[in-house]
């Protein structure tokens, strides 16, 4: 079943919340992030499908681990990853390569 791509005026703050907990990904800013964490086999599919995605558009995306976050931020995560955030959209697994397009 596809999955649907929130496209939502919560992306931008939710960024927002995870920059101020990581602020070295201000450089970074403009980039897809990927939402997972280490040993999460579904974040490992997530990756091989942008890393597909990247052999045909050019994208950026970043592996942000949710483990860093506080605690309540990383239970907005917790049974959702992986995510892939933009900084308009919203897109949980499960997802396609044509999902992440689009994205662009």
């Amino acid at each position: 079943m596809p999955q649907s791509i929130t496209v939502t005026t919560t992306a931008k703050p939710l960024r927002a919340a995870i920059l101020r907990q990581l602020p070295h990904l201000n450089h970074a800013e403009h980039s897809w992030w990927l939402l997972g964490t280490k040993g999460c086999h579904l974040c490992e599919v997530a990756e091989q499908l942008l890393n597909d995605l990247q052999k045909v558009f050019v994208i950026d995306y970043i592996k942000v681990d949710i483990a860093d976050l506080d605690e309540d931020l990383m239970m907005q995560f917790a049974t959702q990853i992986p995510v892939v955030l933009t900084t308009t959209a919203r897109l949980d697994f499960p997802f396609s390569v044509l999902d992440l397009q689009k994205l662009i």
